[in-house]
């Protein structure tokens, strides 16, 4: 008898105990709530990815600390979360569901890479969560089959746009008639790129004469290289990243390929230099995103250099570029509700980033400019500037 007494007396401050844990728990909660907003960063922190994801959430980390500084959101100050997808599509799954489900937060930045986003996107959508990808450039990102992804957005332009600016380059200002391509066969993003290249340059009267392809991480390109010589083409286009770039190049001019050499934003790396040579790099261009001279884009520059003490690259910009959307749309949307995000952030328009002024458009992509960037001496200086298509 006593025994059971005790039993229930402990019982019942046990009980006693977890009630006023809880409520203090949810008055914490509250309390946490009612003075920050909290939203996930989802990066290649660790990996062979590593150099684009950390890039791209300094360049988020800045725009946070901006808007923080300024006094926040209505008040409110920006939480941030940090994940790492260790460079894996799974790993990205499981880093976004745990940002949803433990840290509750309200929207997710990230990943840099396409095929990690896209392995997110469905946890994303199913919790009604959005996410803002900065570097994702491939279409199927915030499109599958014909639907427009309704939480997925980015603050890059796609590949078709790369693909189509590169060839009207070709073909207008480099006057050129004949093309060859040497395409990331294992990627989607070069396959992509080069099937809007070929279509746009055929359709402006050019012609893709020979077609060759490799695989990420080869080292010796020099056979293929040789079977594109004899094409004896006008321009070579090479959409791929900057480790294969930098031996493609240098080994296609030690063949004496003197053509000009056409690229996009996956050359956008200073160790493309450091692999080729800055002589084998003259009469070369690429598209990317911004360049770092330009007017539009001091203000972020010198933001970063003063923030972190070296200057930003370009994922490190889209990152930026990222935060910019977001912030605006948090402000807009007047709480950090999903649904009222997900519409502010569809609403963007003419809002000024790092880079440019974007648009959202229908199909959740920003409507932005590009530049074409030319190697000279080791030095990249812009060629041309290429305005939105509205």
């Amino acid at each position: 008898m006593n025994f059971k007494k005790k039993a229930w007396k402990l019982a019942s401050l046990a009980i006693g105990t977890m009630l006023m844990g809880s409520m203090l728990a949810g008055c914490g909660d509250q309390a946490a709530s009612s003075d920050e907003i909290v939203i996930g960063s989802n990066f290649e922190l660790t990996g062979n990815q590593a150099n684009y994801g950390n890039a791209c959430n300094e360049g988020l980390k800045l725009a946070i600390k901006e808007a923080n500084d300024a006094g926040g959101i209505n008040g409110k100050k920006i939480k941030l979360v940090e994940a790492d997808t260790k460079s894996e599509a799974a790993e990205s799954v499981n880093s976004a569901t745990k940002l949803i489900s433990d840290d509750k937060v309200k929207v997710i930045v990230g990943p840099a890479v396409t095929a990690n986003v896209i392995a997110e996107s469905q946890v994303a959508t199913d919790n009604k969560v959005p996410v803002i990808a900065p570097a994702a450039t491939n279409p199927d990102v915030t499109v599958e089959n014909g639907t427009v992804k309704p939480f997925i957005f980015r603050s890059c332009f796609i590949d078709p746009q790369q693909g189509t600016v590169m060839a009207t380059f070709a073909a207008k200002d480099l006057n050129a008639k004949t093309a060859v391509m040497y395409i990331d066969s294992s990627s989607d993003y070069s396959k992509s790129l080069g099937k809007v290249f070929k279509e746009t340059f055929e359709a402006a009267g050019g012609k893709v004469v020979m077609e060759e392809a490799f695989l990420a991480k080869d080292q010796d390109f020099k056979a293929a290289l040789t079977k594109l010589k004899t094409a004896n083409a006008d321009v070579m286009f090479v959409p791929a990243y900057y480790e294969e770039v930098g031996k493609i190049v240098k080994q296609a001019r030690e063949l004496g390929i003197t053509a000009t050499i056409l690229g996009t934003d996956g050359w956008d790396d200073p160790k493309v230099i450091d692999i080729a040579g800055a002589d084998a790099l003259n009469n070369t261009y690429f598209s990317t995103h911004y360049f770092e001279q330009d007017e539009e884009a001091k203000p972020f520059i010198e933001a970063y250099k003063k923030e972190y003490n070296k200057n930003p690259n370009v994922f490190a910009a889209l990152g930026y570029d990222a935060g910019k959307m977001l912030i605006d749309a948090l402000k807009r949307a007047g709480a950090d509700d999903p649904e009222a995000l997900r519409k502010a952030i569809e609403g963007i328009k003419d809002l000024q980033v790092g880079t440019a002024k974007v648009t959202v458009d229908k199909n959740h992509n920003p409507i932005k400019g590009a530049v074409i960037l030319e190697t000279r001496n080791g030095e990249r200086m812009m060629k041309t500037k290429i305005a939105p298509e509205q």
